[in-house]
């Protein structure tokens, strides 16, 4: 998965607040959890704000990210997907991506489906 600069740098910082960073809360735990899982994309499994879509877009442009997946199931997805095609990023189908848990009958991280999102 592509390396965010400033977000290493806050890690490796233990920055008390993303804020002070200019980061994004909701693209910054959805980055961490997708190096966790090991995942070749940055996957949002959580509920994405509406206020934060232009944040994030601009994020991912800034940092050559021109894909992401959504995994989450939250209410409310369709006018998410129709906010970000708004801010440059469309639809490109279904993908699997790794849960962040493991799968109890395999010892493995689950597989589970994700929206394939990228750049227009």
């Amino acid at each position: 998965m592509k390396k965010i600069e400033l977000f290493e740098r806050a890690i490796a910082e233990q920055a008390g607040s993303l804020k002070e960073y200019g980061i994004n809360g909701t693209m910054f735990w959805a980055y961490r959890k997708s190096l966790d899982a090991g995942n070749d994309l940055i996957d949002f499994n959580e509920v994405i704000w509406d206020e934060d879509i232009e944040a994030i877009a601009a994020c991912m442009k800034e940092n050559g990210i021109a894909e992401f997946t959504i995994s989450s199931t939250f209410s409310s997805l369709i006018p998410t997907l129709a906010a970000f095609e708004k801010h440059g990023f469309k639809m490109d189908g279904i993908t699997e991506v790794n849960a962040n848990y493991t799968d109890w009958q395999t010892n493995q991280r689950a597989r589970i489906p994700a929206i394939r999102m990228m750049s227009v």
